[in-house]
């Protein structure tokens, strides 16, 4: 019995070495190019033989076959057969992962898919799919399009479950550009699509749009679902890569970045193609303020909280299988505009939730790229084609009904990346399954991401408010938010206050406002008084309204959402909420700076809130929990204080000024001095970021404003007795001649920051340059300069701050 015993071990130890043999094999051939380059080169009897021992499930016999089939001048309609037979053995493994709460590659076990890759099977399809492509003589093979669409998803199943799949096909310059050929295909358009997503997402360099053939033809022919669908491949060629939060994410490695590389990216150039392309901005918002048709009867309609439940419902999986088939037969027919979508009768079989979140899916990847290109170097050509097409009065139309509904009862919004019970992981087990199945007929493409009708509305809001921060930040466009109603009330409010109309105001054209009495921005801020306290789309919010209020501070503005109440309202979140949300903090404080920005009458307000001590020092409090947070408020206190000390004769004014804790605060200099500490010493050049550099500027308005005083002196001194008085000598103030000289770097080399800086001050960039110029003085004999009081024991001034 031993022996036997023993003899089996070995011959099934030889077995496995056989497997392995060839395995390794085929790898070392495909390595070195030269061998065995692909498991179909086996004979045919070695792999039936091999198959049985290692259940390859008949995939390697089936590869050889097909290669045989498919040389140049074959008939390639004869291997379907054969393809739709390796789809099958694959497509029960991609289902699995995907409905396996989202394993990736390395913990999913797909022994087919695997074989199928390790056999050659990706590249055999690859030849197939571009044989047409290939053949440079005769007539050229025909790949019916049920032939192409099985192909495609296979390779799709294995970029799924097989790791690496997806980066072999993306390094394949020629494969990706086959690809977008094949889109002109409405009856291939989805899965095409789709693939192109999932290779573009894992390339390391981004693909040139205008490298693409015929890339404004095929555009032009799509209609509006697949321009829609065709936004989610958009998105991943004109976005940035990003750079994540280590120190490249800082200003000196951008900055070391931007000397090596004068040329735009290629992010850039793409948003340049696109936006060339005829016709394509305005079809873009034709698609996101396309309406949805209300059911008659609202008592049959769906909420979002009702989903789950709902589709548990076999039935509901047939109707919509039943939907996607139509679709897909009429898409190839219909116009671009597709105005009769929501009037087919077969919608009408389905919830008004299912046409809702349909609707929601496409305006999420529209209102991305839209975002995105009003970011971009064409801003102000994005900015007057979406006004032309009326995109915010659109917008403002679909506000109630579709932007912003009920809000789920008791749900709080978590930021990126954060694990909460919301994740998509806990979506309805049907949910994978359902959009698998419509994924290759007529849906919605994309990668697996499967997240709940709730996470696509949430998803979808916060789209839109950063759309409408990108719209309306530090530009004149920005009243197109209002309405004429609106417009005419902030006409009345400058001319009650004696003050000249901005003439960005008087230039608005009302045919491209807001219709109705109220707009976006009134809206807006109506919805933002009753949100969750905690919800993150109070941070999104309140970004969205600051921007309106960014660049030079308008009285009219300030005022018309002072009427409103949203200074209380912040104050409210502020000191009286129990908010404990970093982000939404810095988001309120940032605004209620813009708000009160030189503005005496909201300092009244203020003062009338904050009408105890009690509260007065939770507001303190609350500011010095994270100077990070707050710096821009207290460079708007001390930037009004400024301006308020010289308004001696305005009676209001000196009445406001006696009576706000506020401004008595930050009137006294050991206040304004402990700011200057705080702001100096929490940031340096190695961690300067684009959230942080503000910490610099505010420390810079105060000494400016000091200096205009012949105060400087006197701060530097002080900067100079706490370092002593902390037993760290030249340590601050080192640090702050460092930040100084990499100030000079970066900002006197762009434009438009600068310009943002004396925009928001209300001080000559011309007077920011100065002042930084006398702190560097080299001489020193000057009381102006940083040198001036740092010991010779401690300097450290000479190093370039690149090295250190």
């Amino acid at each position: 019995m031993a022996t036997r015993s023993s003899g089996f071990s070995r011959t099934q130890t030889s077995r496995g070495n056989s497997c392995k043999n060839i395995f390794n094999k085929i790898r070392q051939g495909q390595i070195r190019g030269v061998g065995l380059t692909r498991g179909s080169q086996f004979p045919v009897a070695l792999l039936e033989e091999r198959d049985k021992r290692a259940q390859w499930q008949g995939i390697p016999v089936l590869l050889r076959r097909l290669h045989e089939s498919s040389h140049p001048n074959s008939d390639l309609s004869k291997i379907h057969s054969m393809v739709m037979e390796l789809s099958s053995l694959l497509s029960m493994e991609a289902m699995s992962f995907v409905t396996e709460e989202r394993k990736t590659p390395q913990e999913s076990i797909s022994p087919n898919t695997y074989t199928f890759d390790l056999f050659g099977g990706v590249d055999l399809f690859v030849e197939i799919l571009m044989r047409p492509t290939l053949t440079v003589q005769g007539d050229l093979p025909i790949l019916s399009d049920d032939l192409i669409k099985d192909c495609l998803s296979v390779l799709y199943n294995c970029c799924i479950c097989t790791e690496g799949v997806t980066k072999s096909l993306a390094a394949r310059e020629d494969f990706v550009t086959f690809l977008f050929t094949l889109m002109s295909n409405k009856k291939i358009f989805l899965q095409t699509a789709t693939l192109i997503e999932d290779i573009l997402s894992v390339r390391k360099e981004i693909i040139q749009l205008e490298e693409i053939p015929n890339l404004a033809s095929l555009v032009q022919s799509f209609n509006q679902q697949q321009l829609a669908n065709f936004c989610r491949i958009l998105s991943v060629t004109i976005s940035e890569p990003d750079v994540g939060v280590d120190d490249k994410h800082t200003l000196l490695a951008r900055s070391t970045q931007q000397k090596t590389s004068t040329c735009p990216s290629r992010a850039e150039s793409n948003q340049v193609t696109l936006v060339n392309i005829p016709g394509f901005i305005e079809r873009l918002c034709k698609l996101a303020t396309r309406k949805v048709t209300e059911a008659a009867d609202a008592s049959a309609r769906l909420e979002l909280e009702d989903w789950h439940s709902w589709l548990d419902n076999a039935l509901v999986l047939d109707a919509l299988m039943q939907l996607a088939i139509e679709e897909a037969e009429q898409s190839s027919t219909e116009s671009s505009d597709e105005s009769s979508l929501s009037s087919r009768p077969l919608r009408h079989r389905l919830p008004q939730s299912m046409k809702i979140v349909h609707e929601i899916m496409y305006k999420v990847e529209v209102l991305y790229v839209l975002c995105v290109l009003l970011m971009g170097r064409q801003r102000n050509q994005v900015h007057r084609m979406l006004a032309e097409f009326k995109l915010i009065p659109g917008l403002n139309n679909l506000f109630d009904k579709l932007i912003w509904r009920r809000q789920p009862s008791g749900h709080v919004l978590h930021r990126q990346n954060q694990n909460c019970d919301c994740s998509p992981v806990r979506s309805s087990p049907l949910l994978p399954l359902l959009f698998k199945r419509l994924l290759h007929m007529d849906g919605y493409s994309g990668r697996i991401q499967f997240f709940s009708p709730l996470h696509q509305e949430i998803s979808f809001k916060i789209q839109f408010l950063r759309l409408l921060q990108s719209f309306s930040d530090h530009h004149e466009n920005k009243y197109l938010l209002l309405s004429g109603q609106e417009l005419n009330e902030l006409s009345d409010i400058y001319l009650n206050a004696n003050v000249f109309e901005m003439e960005a105001l008087n230039n608005t054209d009302r045919n491209l406002v807001c219709d109705g009495k109220k707009g976006l921005l009134t809206r807006l801020i109506s919805v933002m008084k009753k949100e969750p306290i905690d919800s993150s789309f109070r941070f999104w919010q309140a970004r969205a309204v600051e921007s309106f209020l960014r660049g030079t501070p308008s009285y009219a503005d300030q005022v018309f959402l002072l009427r409103r109440g949203l200074l209380e309202h912040i104050l409210y979140c502020i000191i009286d909420s129990g908010c404990k949300s970093h982000d939404v903090l810095q988001s309120y404080f940032d605004l209620l700076g813009e708000l009160m920005k030189f503005n005496i009458d909201a300092f009244k307000r203020f003062n009338k809130y904050v009408n105890t001590e009690e509260k007065f020092q939770m507001f303190l409090t609350q500011i010095n929990s994270s100077l990070v947070d707050s710096n821009m408020l207290v460079r708007c206190i001390v930037l009004s204080l400024d301006r308020f000390e010289s308004q001696t004769n305005d009676v209001k004014v000196v009445e406001v000024f006696s009576e706000c804790r506020l401004l008595s605060h930050m009137a006294q200099v050991e206040n304004r001095l402990s700011f200057l500490f705080r702001l100096t010493s929490i940031i340096n050049v190695q961690t300067l970021t684009q959230e942080n550099v503000s910490c610099l500027n505010t420390s810079l308005v105060i000494l400016m404003l000091a200096r205009r005083r012949d105060k400087l002196p006197l701060y530097l001194s002080a900067l100079r007795e706490k370092e002593y008085a902390e037993k760290y000598p030249g340590c601050l103030l080192n640090n702050f001649h460092n930040l100084l000289r990499f100030w000079q770097h970066h900002y006197l080399n762009k434009d438009k920051d600068s310009t943002c800086l004396e925009n928001s001050s209300c001080i000559p960039f011309t007077y920011w340059k100065e002042t930084v110029s006398v702190l560097l003085g080299s001489g020193r004999s000057s009381r102006c300069a940083i040198a001036s009081y740092i010991d010779e024991a401690y300097r450290d001034l000479d190093r370039d701050f690149l090295e250190l």
